[in-house]
Protein backbone atom coordinates (compact mmCIF):
# COMPACT_ATOMS: atom_id res chain seq x y z
CA UNK A 1 0.00 0.00 0.00
CA UNK A 2 1.56 3.54 -1.21
CA UNK A 3 2.12 5.67 1.84
CA UNK A 4 0.99 8.91 1.44
CA UNK A 5 1.97 11.98 3.13
CA UNK A 6 -0.81 13.75 4.92
CA UNK A 7 -0.66 15.72 8.23
CA UNK A 8 -2.95 14.95 11.04
CA UNK A 9 -3.99 15.54 14.13
CA UNK A 10 -4.69 12.52 16.58
CA UNK A 11 -5.05 11.66 20.25
CA UNK A 12 -1.53 11.84 22.03
CA UNK A 13 -2.70 11.25 25.65
CA UNK A 14 -5.76 10.45 27.99
CA UNK A 15 -5.40 11.31 31.38
CA UNK A 16 -7.42 9.99 34.26
CA UNK A 17 -9.80 12.92 33.41
CA UNK A 18 -9.87 12.02 29.66
CA UNK A 19 -8.42 15.18 28.58
CA UNK A 20 -6.93 14.50 25.31
CA UNK A 21 -4.45 16.92 23.12
CA UNK A 22 -4.27 16.88 19.65
CA UNK A 23 -1.12 16.76 17.66
CA UNK A 24 0.13 16.17 13.66
CA UNK A 25 1.99 12.81 13.32
CA UNK A 26 2.12 9.71 10.77
CA UNK A 27 -0.45 7.01 11.14
CA UNK A 28 1.45 3.54 10.78
CA UNK A 29 -0.72 -0.07 10.80
CA UNK A 30 0.84 -2.58 12.89
CA UNK A 31 1.11 -6.33 11.88
CA UNK A 32 -1.92 -7.80 13.72
CA UNK A 33 -2.30 -12.00 14.00
CA UNK A 34 -5.55 -13.61 13.11
CA UNK A 35 -7.80 -13.31 15.94
CA UNK A 36 -11.57 -14.21 15.52
CA UNK A 37 -12.73 -10.81 14.69
CA UNK A 38 -9.78 -8.98 14.39
CA UNK A 39 -7.22 -10.78 11.58
CA UNK A 40 -4.60 -9.75 9.75
CA UNK A 41 -2.56 -12.05 7.31
CA UNK A 42 0.27 -8.68 6.10
CA UNK A 43 1.70 -5.78 7.24
CA UNK A 44 0.14 -2.44 5.92
CA UNK A 45 1.49 0.99 6.57
CA UNK A 46 -1.78 3.56 5.95
CA UNK A 47 -0.91 7.60 6.97
CA UNK A 48 -4.35 9.34 6.46
CA UNK A 49 -5.44 12.33 8.65
CA UNK A 50 -6.69 12.39 11.66
CA UNK A 51 -8.26 14.22 14.16
CA UNK A 52 -7.77 14.53 18.18
CA UNK A 53 -10.18 13.17 20.08
CA UNK A 54 -11.94 15.07 23.50
CA UNK A 55 -14.87 12.88 24.34
CA UNK A 56 -15.65 15.59 27.26
CA UNK A 57 -17.21 17.97 25.08
CA UNK A 58 -20.80 17.24 23.19
CA UNK A 59 -22.90 19.31 20.94
CA UNK A 60 -26.47 20.19 22.49
CA UNK A 61 -29.09 17.49 22.55
CA UNK A 62 -26.63 14.72 22.15
CA UNK A 63 -26.48 11.73 23.48
CA UNK A 64 -23.56 11.89 26.58
CA UNK A 65 -20.64 9.01 26.79
CA UNK A 66 -22.00 6.17 28.56
CA UNK A 67 -18.92 4.44 30.37
CA UNK A 68 -20.72 1.95 32.75
CA UNK A 69 -23.69 -0.57 32.10
CA UNK A 70 -25.33 1.14 35.39
CA UNK A 71 -27.75 4.40 34.45
CA UNK A 72 -29.23 6.54 36.78
CA UNK A 73 -31.40 9.37 36.37
CA UNK A 74 -31.61 12.55 38.77
CA UNK A 75 -34.58 14.67 39.59
CA UNK A 76 -35.52 16.98 37.33
CA UNK A 77 -37.19 20.38 38.15
CA UNK A 78 -40.89 20.94 37.97
CA UNK A 79 -40.63 22.79 34.96
CA UNK A 80 -38.37 19.93 32.98
CA UNK A 81 -41.40 17.47 34.64
CA UNK A 82 -43.77 19.58 32.97
CA UNK A 83 -42.03 19.70 29.72
CA UNK A 84 -41.71 16.06 29.79
CA UNK A 85 -44.94 15.52 30.42
CA UNK A 86 -46.09 17.87 27.57
CA UNK A 87 -43.63 15.76 25.14
CA UNK A 88 -45.12 12.69 26.04
CA UNK A 89 -48.62 13.87 25.33
CA UNK A 90 -47.64 15.40 22.22
CA UNK A 91 -45.47 12.32 21.21
CA UNK A 92 -48.81 9.81 22.28
CA UNK A 93 -51.21 11.96 19.94
CA UNK A 94 -48.69 12.07 17.09
CA UNK A 95 -48.90 8.10 16.88
CA UNK A 96 -52.31 7.77 17.50
CA UNK A 97 -52.82 10.29 14.25
CA UNK A 98 -50.22 8.06 12.62
CA UNK A 99 -47.74 10.89 12.60
CA UNK A 100 -43.83 10.55 12.66
CA UNK A 101 -42.06 12.68 15.53
CA UNK A 102 -38.51 13.39 13.82
CA UNK A 103 -35.48 14.18 16.01
CA UNK A 104 -33.84 16.96 16.14
CA UNK A 105 -32.35 18.09 13.08
CA UNK A 106 -28.51 18.90 12.66
CA UNK A 107 -29.68 22.42 11.34
CA UNK A 108 -31.27 23.02 15.09
CA UNK A 109 -27.22 22.41 16.80
CA UNK A 110 -23.86 24.16 16.99
CA UNK A 111 -21.22 22.16 16.25
CA UNK A 112 -17.84 23.18 17.09
CA UNK A 113 -14.13 21.92 17.63
CA UNK A 114 -14.41 19.09 20.39
CA UNK A 115 -17.56 18.33 19.29
CA UNK A 116 -17.99 13.84 18.55
CA UNK A 117 -21.26 13.12 17.20
CA UNK A 118 -23.31 11.87 14.14
CA UNK A 119 -24.23 15.11 13.35
CA UNK A 120 -20.21 16.15 12.93
CA UNK A 121 -20.29 12.98 10.79
CA UNK A 122 -22.72 14.31 8.77
CA UNK A 123 -21.26 17.41 8.27
CA UNK A 124 -18.08 15.87 7.19
CA UNK A 125 -19.69 14.33 4.61
CA UNK A 126 -21.45 17.16 3.32
CA UNK A 127 -18.43 19.33 3.03
CA UNK A 128 -16.42 16.40 1.90
CA UNK A 129 -19.13 15.98 -0.96
CA UNK A 130 -19.09 19.73 -2.01
CA UNK A 131 -14.90 19.20 -2.02
CA UNK A 132 -14.39 21.17 1.57
CA UNK A 133 -12.78 17.65 3.02
CA UNK A 134 -10.55 16.07 2.50
CA UNK A 135 -9.73 13.82 5.32
CA UNK A 136 -11.13 10.75 6.68
CA UNK A 137 -14.80 10.77 8.19
CA UNK A 138 -14.57 10.49 11.48
CA UNK A 139 -17.31 12.22 13.35
CA UNK A 140 -15.42 14.22 15.27
CA UNK A 141 -15.06 18.04 15.15
CA UNK A 142 -11.52 18.93 15.37
CA UNK A 143 -9.07 21.44 13.55
CA UNK A 144 -9.22 20.00 10.35
CA UNK A 145 -13.21 20.08 10.18
CA UNK A 146 -13.10 23.32 11.45
CA UNK A 147 -10.82 24.55 8.50
CA UNK A 148 -13.19 22.96 6.12
CA UNK A 149 -16.37 24.80 7.65
CA UNK A 150 -14.23 27.97 7.68
CA UNK A 151 -13.55 27.48 3.66
CA UNK A 152 -17.07 26.57 3.28
CA UNK A 153 -18.13 30.14 5.44
CA UNK A 154 -16.19 31.75 3.20
CA UNK A 155 -17.14 31.08 -0.04
CA UNK A 156 -20.85 31.09 1.32
CA UNK A 157 -20.43 34.86 2.45
CA UNK A 158 -20.97 33.75 5.81
CA UNK A 159 -19.30 34.85 9.22
CA UNK A 160 -16.12 32.58 8.78
CA UNK A 161 -15.36 31.55 12.59
CA UNK A 162 -15.27 27.71 11.53
CA UNK A 163 -18.05 26.94 13.71
CA UNK A 164 -21.13 25.42 12.38
CA UNK A 165 -24.16 27.22 13.96
CA UNK A 166 -27.34 27.01 12.58
CA UNK A 167 -27.18 29.65 9.50
CA UNK A 168 -24.09 27.86 8.41
CA UNK A 169 -26.14 24.30 9.06
CA UNK A 170 -29.10 25.27 6.88
CA UNK A 171 -26.81 26.81 4.11
CA UNK A 172 -24.76 23.55 4.04
CA UNK A 173 -28.01 21.44 3.88
CA UNK A 174 -29.32 23.28 1.00
CA UNK A 175 -26.25 22.69 -0.74
CA UNK A 176 -25.50 19.38 -0.34
CA UNK A 177 -27.95 16.35 0.59
CA UNK A 178 -26.76 13.66 3.65
CA UNK A 179 -26.71 10.54 2.19
CA UNK A 180 -25.33 8.84 5.66
CA UNK A 181 -23.47 6.07 4.01
CA UNK A 182 -21.05 6.11 6.54
CA UNK A 183 -23.11 5.76 9.51
CA UNK A 184 -25.22 2.67 7.21
CA UNK A 185 -21.84 1.25 7.12
CA UNK A 186 -21.26 1.05 10.58
CA UNK A 187 -24.55 -0.37 11.38
CA UNK A 188 -23.96 -3.08 9.00
CA UNK A 189 -21.03 -4.02 10.54
CA UNK A 190 -22.49 -4.14 13.74
CA UNK A 191 -25.43 -6.01 12.12
CA UNK A 192 -22.74 -8.23 11.02
CA UNK A 193 -20.59 -8.82 13.84
CA UNK A 194 -22.85 -8.97 17.06
CA UNK A 195 -26.53 -8.93 15.89
CA UNK A 196 -27.21 -11.84 18.42
CA UNK A 197 -25.54 -9.54 21.09
CA UNK A 198 -27.44 -7.22 23.43
CA UNK A 199 -27.94 -3.66 22.70
CA UNK A 200 -25.11 -2.80 24.99
CA UNK A 201 -23.15 -5.26 23.10
CA UNK A 202 -23.81 -3.58 19.99
CA UNK A 203 -22.62 -0.50 21.31
CA UNK A 204 -19.17 -1.87 22.04
CA UNK A 205 -18.39 -3.21 18.55
CA UNK A 206 -19.22 0.06 17.34
CA UNK A 207 -17.37 1.33 19.92
CA UNK A 208 -14.28 -0.47 18.91
CA UNK A 209 -14.42 1.54 15.58
CA UNK A 210 -14.31 4.56 16.75
CA UNK A 211 -11.48 3.80 18.54
CA UNK A 212 -9.38 2.62 16.16
CA UNK A 213 -10.13 5.52 14.13
CA UNK A 214 -8.45 7.55 17.21
CA UNK A 215 -5.72 5.29 17.64
CA UNK A 216 -2.08 6.11 15.63
CA UNK A 217 -2.43 2.10 15.10
CA UNK A 218 -5.06 1.72 12.74
CA UNK A 219 -6.70 4.11 9.92
CA UNK A 220 -8.07 7.34 10.29
CA UNK A 221 -11.63 6.99 8.93
CA UNK A 222 -14.58 4.64 10.19
CA UNK A 223 -14.80 3.21 6.65
CA UNK A 224 -11.24 2.58 6.37
CA UNK A 225 -10.97 0.84 9.56
CA UNK A 226 -14.13 -1.38 8.39
CA UNK A 227 -13.25 -2.56 5.16
CA UNK A 228 -9.15 -2.78 6.32
CA UNK A 229 -7.92 -6.36 5.28
CA UNK A 230 -8.23 -8.93 7.26
CA UNK A 231 -9.83 -7.37 10.43
CA UNK A 232 -13.95 -8.27 10.80
CA UNK A 233 -15.21 -11.55 10.41
CA UNK A 234 -18.42 -9.46 9.14
CA UNK A 235 -16.60 -8.55 5.90
CA UNK A 236 -14.69 -11.80 5.04
CA UNK A 237 -17.68 -13.60 5.26
CA UNK A 238 -20.02 -11.70 3.17
CA UNK A 239 -22.29 -10.68 6.44
CA UNK A 240 -21.94 -7.41 6.25
CA UNK A 241 -24.09 -7.64 2.80
CA UNK A 242 -26.81 -7.91 4.88
CA UNK A 243 -29.74 -5.71 5.97
CA UNK A 244 -29.08 -3.76 9.27
CA UNK A 245 -31.94 -3.42 11.98
CA UNK A 246 -33.04 -0.42 13.65
CA UNK A 247 -31.21 -1.50 16.78
CA UNK A 248 -28.20 -1.50 14.60
CA UNK A 249 -28.77 1.86 13.81
CA UNK A 250 -29.27 3.24 17.30
CA UNK A 251 -26.13 1.34 18.24
CA UNK A 252 -24.14 3.02 15.34
CA UNK A 253 -25.45 6.36 16.99
CA UNK A 254 -25.02 6.05 20.34
CA UNK A 255 -21.22 4.94 19.54
CA UNK A 256 -20.99 7.97 17.21
CA UNK A 257 -22.16 10.15 20.16
CA UNK A 258 -19.71 8.86 22.20
CA UNK A 259 -20.76 5.72 24.32
CA UNK A 260 -17.81 3.22 24.91
CA UNK A 261 -18.90 0.24 27.18
CA UNK A 262 -15.31 -1.57 26.69
CA UNK A 263 -13.34 1.85 27.87
CA UNK A 264 -10.88 2.25 25.29
CA UNK A 265 -11.20 -1.90 23.89
CA UNK A 266 -8.95 -1.73 20.73
CA UNK A 267 -9.72 -5.50 19.90
CA UNK A 268 -12.86 -8.06 20.70
CA UNK A 269 -13.10 -11.85 19.88
CA UNK A 270 -15.23 -14.76 20.88
CA UNK A 271 -13.42 -16.99 23.26
CA UNK A 272 -15.34 -20.06 22.61
CA UNK A 273 -14.75 -19.98 19.32
CA UNK A 274 -11.46 -18.20 18.70
CA UNK A 275 -8.36 -20.08 17.71
CA UNK A 276 -5.28 -17.59 17.78
CA UNK A 277 -2.74 -17.46 20.92
CA UNK A 278 -2.39 -13.85 19.91
CA UNK A 279 -5.96 -12.75 20.88
CA UNK A 280 -6.13 -14.73 23.55
CA UNK A 281 -2.68 -13.60 24.93
CA UNK A 282 -3.94 -9.85 25.55
CA UNK A 283 -5.42 -8.26 28.66
CA UNK A 284 -8.91 -8.77 28.86
CA UNK A 285 -10.44 -5.32 29.95
CA UNK A 286 -13.97 -6.78 30.17
CA UNK A 287 -16.41 -9.50 28.54
CA UNK A 288 -19.82 -8.42 27.09
CA UNK A 289 -22.07 -11.20 25.88
CA UNK A 290 -19.98 -13.88 24.10
CA UNK A 291 -17.35 -10.95 23.00
CA UNK A 292 -13.74 -10.78 24.96
CA UNK A 293 -12.57 -7.36 24.84
CA UNK A 294 -8.91 -6.10 24.64
CA UNK A 295 -6.18 -3.16 24.02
Amino acid sequence: MMKNNIEMDQANEINEKNMISELDSVSEMKEMKVGSHMISNERTTVDSTNEGLNPLTFADNMEPITVSRKVTHGKGNTAGKRAGRVSMILGACALTLGLTVAAPSAGAQKLEQGVRSEHVLQLQEQLSDLGYFDAGMTGYYGTITKGAVRKFQQAQGLSADGVAGPATLNRLNKKAKAEGETLRQLAKLIHGEARGESFEGQVAVGAVVLNRVHSSEFPSSISKVIFQKGQFTAIDDGQFNTKPTQTSYRAARKALNGADPTNGALYYYNPKIATSVWSKSRPTLLTIGQHDFTR
